[in-house]
């Protein structure tokens, strides 16, 4: 008869533990803290028919076939035993201070029960530590409005300067381009005559206004003359 019984609070624990159910709840998938801050990681999710054990672990999570747990002993760590919300979840957070740049990686939450097979590991939050930007001149925006206005005003200066300068090259080369055109013209009249221009010239005005073909009487008197002149 106690062997029966026995049997039977064996057979009833067992199916007690296998009505035990595990809902994850949404984590935060990342977070950016800065070195030297504090970190505050979170894991939710719901259980029924009983109560699981819940381990911090960060990756990777098995080191040598050991679970590798956030150190306890560390003291920037803290960790709260959970919190139940009247919902039914439960969330445990974990506040890592003074975080280093070590300290990035992938945290979860390490559900443990004998019923559960396998263990189960919520969603997780992966913190990524960062170090912040050290900068070289450390000025303020008024300070870097008026750089950036003065280097504007200096390229408006450079512009209007190559351009003047750029105009005026233009206007020496036309100069000295009309200088080189009027000299050639003077090298071509160079040598020349005036008088004997003018008198060529006038012979010619003269030969068109009086036209290719001459009066018959005045040839008659031309040759008339002519022969006068002759002894």
């Amino acid at each position: 008869m106690v062997a029966v019984t026995f049997l039977f609070l064996c057979f009833w624990a067992a199916g007690d533990l296998s009505r035990i159910q595990v809902t994850l709840e949404p984590d935060r998938p990342s977070q950016r803290v800065q070195l030297s801050h504090t970190a505050s990681l979170r894991c939710c999710y719901s259980v029924t028919g009983g109560a699981v054990d819940t381990t911090w672990a960060t990756s990777p999570h098995m080191v040598k076939g050991i679970l590798r747990g956030v150190d306890w002993r560390d003291n920037r760590v803290t960790v709260d035993g959970g919190n139940l919300t009247a919902a039914g979840v439960m969330c445990h957070t974990l506040i890592l201070r003074e975080v280093r740049l070590n300290d990035t990686g992938l945290y979860q939450c390490f559900l443990n029960h004998s019923a559960l097979r396998p263990s189960v590991y919520t969603h997780g939050t992966f913190l990524h530590v960062y170090r912040p930007m050290v900068k070289i001149l450390d000025i303020s925006e008024s300070t870097k409005n008026s750089i950036l206005t003065a280097e504007g005003m200096l390229l408006m200066v450079a512009v209007l300067l190559h351009g003047t300068m750029m105009l005026c090259k233009t206007k020496k080369l036309n100069q000295l381009k009309k200088k080189r055109v009027k000299e050639e013209e003077e090298n071509i009249y160079e040598g020349l005559n005036l008088e004997e221009c003018c008198s060529t010239y006038d012979q010619i005005q003269r030969s068109l206004v009086q036209g290719p073909y001459q009066d018959v009487g005045n040839m008659i008197m031309e040759e008339e003359e002519i022969q006068l002149e002759k002894p």
